[in-house]
């Protein structure tokens, strides 16, 4: 049991040592042998270099544009990664002409691109068709790179005299517009000690006003601060009236000082009378009675005849 164990401990070393790569076999010498591939008989690409011999090599390939498969139809959108064959089928001058084979995951279809050196794009040989989308470079405002019968024109002097023409009025019309952006940048940075300067001075001065406005605050018992007083602010306040009760409390004191007599009422030795608060209370009640009775009649809620009867 000992053994067997010892056996397996061996073994799971021996297999975490070879994921590492730091497992050397004990019978490999480098001076007679030569490298580790060597002596194992395996390319330092492993699977990837299994058709080495034929010339292909298997690279990750990412595709250039939308294509439609030409298998099933559907759309391998820009950027799908696929392991595909690399190998060279020819050169232009002295840059190398590459195909590269893969299979669709979507049917297994085989799709073949070579590459253009002479226009710089990629050509779709078979398996699959590129998706037309139109682009206006005008309207993108990019500029137009030549290619083709269009850079064979530029080899021309009358179609590069031509060319130069059209660039000086181009010229000409962005001329106002770029002066215009250089004015813009030259205001935004052109001095940033100057402009540092003047945007913590406005900062200096917002923190000031923000602490007396929190110390007026705090004197009146506020607990939140409160904005500078406007114009506005003193128009609207100055429209609010409180009459309804102010007006009340105002009759009600004028009434009170009408049921009292004019001729002050003392008691020994000049103190007033006793309960003379109480009278003046009552009489203001009894004037506020008559007062009310007054104002019912004259609305014709109670009639005169009722009125003579209750108060016989």
């Amino acid at each position: 049991m000992i053994d067997a164990f010892a056996v397996f401990l061996f073994q799971s070393t021996l297999a975490a040592a070879r994921a590492d790569n730091f497992y050397f076999p004990p019978e490999w010498t480098p001076k007679q042998q030569g490298s580790l591939n060597k002596f194992q008989g395996q390319h330092p690409l492993r699977e990837r270099a299994r058709k080495i011999d034929q010339g292909i090599l298997v690279i990750r390939f990412e595709m250039p544009f939308n294509v439609w498969c030409g298998g099933c139809h559907s759309m391998i959108a820009k950027g799908v990664r696929f392991n595909a064959e690399k190998k060279q089928i020819g050169k232009y001058y002295t840059t190398k002409i590459w195909s590269f084979s893969m299979k669709a995951a979507c049917c297994k279809h085989e799709i073949e691109i070579h590459t253009d050196p002479k226009n710089c794009e990629y050509v779709i040989v078979k398996g699959a068709e590129r998706k037309t989308e139109t682009y206006d470079a005008a309207d993108a405002g990019s500029l137009v790179v030549a290619t083709g019968e269009d850079r064979e024109k530029l080899t021309d002097p009358f179609a590069k005299l031509e060319h130069d023409e059209e660039d000086i009025l181009k010229g000409k019309e962005s001329a106002k517009q770029l002066m215009l952006l250089q004015k813009q940048s030259d205001i935004k940075h052109g001095n940033d000690y100057s402009v540092n300067r003047a945007l913590r001075a406005q900062l200096r001065d917002q923190k000031k006003r923000v602490a007396l406005e929190e110390a007026h605050s705090k004197k009146l018992g506020i607990g939140i601060r409160l904005l500078p007083a406007s114009e506005d602010d003193a128009q609207a306040a100055g429209s609010v009236r409180f009459a309804q009760k102010f007006d009340k409390n105002r009759r009600d004191k004028r009434a009170a000082i009408r049921a009292t007599s004019i001729f002050s009422q003392s008691g020994a030795y000049g103190l007033p009378p006793a309960g003379s608060d109480q009278k003046l209370q009552l009489l203001a009640k009894r004037r506020k009675i008559q007062a009310a009775e007054a104002q019912s009649l004259l609305r014709g809620r109670i009639k005169a005849s009722s009125l003579a009867a209750q108060r016989s």
